[in-house]
């Protein structure tokens, strides 16, 4: 998918190539930072396919909210959720979770945080394929 197109996904700025975190990812994202007063928010676009490995949050939690195209959100020893636009997930702390792109279609999400001291992010290990190919079988 192109950078034209993944623009369209949605109406927030798609920003840079997600480099700095590509090393937890599969697949290509895209980051911008929306705001960083009080609360951090940055639209995440995630290309056909992309998604982030597992991982959890420990200090404060996160608010996704869907903003187009189709994705998922899995929390560990629970079923994957289908996400839409206009959908929003809250992940409490210490929940350890993924969520990314559906095969097909590209998909964008805003990522809600409060800044907190001694908050950070333990990143897991990556969403194997064969865990991601059952998912579209079922969507």
């Amino acid at each position: 998918m192109d950078r034209n197109e993944l623009e369209k996904i949605s109406d927030f700025p798609l920003g840079e190539e997600n480099v700095t975190f590509a090393q937890y990812f599969t697949g290509k994202s895209y980051l911008s930072l929306l705001n960083d007063k009080e609360v951090n928010i940055h639209n995440v676009t995630f290309e056909p396919g992309c998604r982030n490995n597992w991982h959890i949050h420990h200090g404060c939690g996160q608010i996704l909210i869907c903003v187009g195209g189709h994705g998922w959100y899995q929390e560990a020893g629970k079923d994957a959720r289908p996400l839409k636009s206009g959908d929003v997930v809250y992940i409490p702390p210490e929940i350890k979770h993924w969520h990314g792109a559906v095969k097909d279609e590209g998909f964008a999400h805003l990522s809600l945080t409060v800044p907190t001291e001694g908050a950070n992010t333990e990143w897991c290990e990556p969403v194997t394929d064969e865990e991601y190919n059952k998912l579209l079988r079922n969507f």
